[in-house]
């Protein structure tokens, strides 16, 4: 594997034996020079590797790593995890990245989309030919939970895992709330971020604060979701997040934003309830049901790990993921 940046990734990717390189010259930010440097120093270690097939991630390293790949003979797969153009593709910034992938997307030989929503943008607006793209969901293993989940018990908790940062608009779930003081619940964020202190603030001015924990970066969430009665995600921007299927995973239902691939994933009055985005009153609607209603929130989420089983795996996943890397090697 090649990567740019550092983090506990690399270390529990080396415990489990996955060769990883890193590339030191590849930066977050658009830097020309930068970039041009990352692109040679990409394409100098695909010279080493001599790899069959190039497979990338992310938006810079996957135009860099696509380029160089094509610079080279080698097929390409790119996997977009969220397009940057599909939430305002005629805004300047939308147009910009619908070009750099627009030109980004001839050097790969496929194209896998997160969601059927992310296809259906890049088709549309002609980002990309439908014949060069594929649909995979994401996928997680199953896994244990350390104890019983129970999404019927009292009080309910409810639980959002996201970062603090305005797209993923914690404001609105607080605001939300404070129109249900009357009843019984309580909230935990998982998550840190350039906009946890105003959050914290706002909870503070609308007298939530003794029911809100804000319980940072967290190593072991599966624990804190299987306590938990209801997850609730109120983004504005989504690909198809992987913390809904964490939550339908462990049996919870979901309340989300319609947004991206939510749909995708969340049965609307089935698995959960779908709302538009930044809609406080639609949002305090459903959440008053899942807190008045504890046979809603079992039969939810006894629905929503069902479909999970049935859909998200990662197994599932995996063989599909396989068959676009046999189709181009193919």
């Amino acid at each position: 594997m090649l990567a740019g940046g550092d983090g506990p990734l690399f270390d529990a990717l080396l415990e489990k034996g996955v060769p990883c390189q890193k590339l030191k010259k590849l930066v977050y930010p658009i830097d020309p020079l930068r970039d041009w440097l990352a692109f040679r120093e990409i394409r100098k270690k695909l010279l080493e590797l001599k790899p069959d097939l190039v497979t990338t991630h992310s938006n810079k390293a996957g135009m860099l790593g696509r380029m160089a790949a094509r610079s080279l003979n080698i097929p390409a797969i790119h996997t977009s995890h969220g397009f940057l153009f599909s939430d305002s593709p005629n805004s300047p910034r939308g147009l910009f990245y619908r070009l750099m992938e627009k030109i980004a997307a001839r050097a790969a030989n496929r194209v896998i989309a997160v969601a059927e929503s992310e296809f259906q943008a890049a088709k549309s607006l002609n980002v990309i030919p439908a014949a060069r793209m594929r649909v995979v969901h994401n996928g997680l293993p199953d896994i244990s939970f350390p104890h019983a989940v129970n999404p019927a018990a009292e009080p309910p908790c409810l639980v959002m895992v996201a970062r603090f940062s305005e797209p993923k608009d914690h404001l609105t779930l607080l605001q939300a709330l404070d129109a249900l003081k009357d009843k019984k619940w309580h909230l935990t964020l998982i998550g840190d971020g350039e906009g946890r202190a105003k959050a914290a603030k706002t909870a503070a001015e609308l007298g939530i604060s003794e029911r809100v924990d804000f319980a940072g970066v967290q190593e072991d969430v599966t624990s804190i979701l299987s306590s938990s009665q209801i997850f609730v995600l109120t983004s504005k921007r989504e690909g198809f997040p992987i913390s809904v299927l964490e939550a339908m995973r462990a049996g919870l239902p979901v309340i989300a934003s319609d947004v991206g691939g939510i749909k995708e994933a969340v049965e609307d009055g089935k698995t959960g309830f779908v709302v538009p985005s930044e809609d406080i009153n639609a949002l305090q609607d459903v959440i008053s049901q899942l807190i008045e209603d504890p046979g809603l929130r079992q039969s939810m989420g006894e629905a929503g790990r069902e479909r999970f089983l049935s859909h998200f795996t990662l197994e599932k996943m995996t063989e599909q993921t396989l068959a676009v890397y046999r189709s181009v090697l193919s």
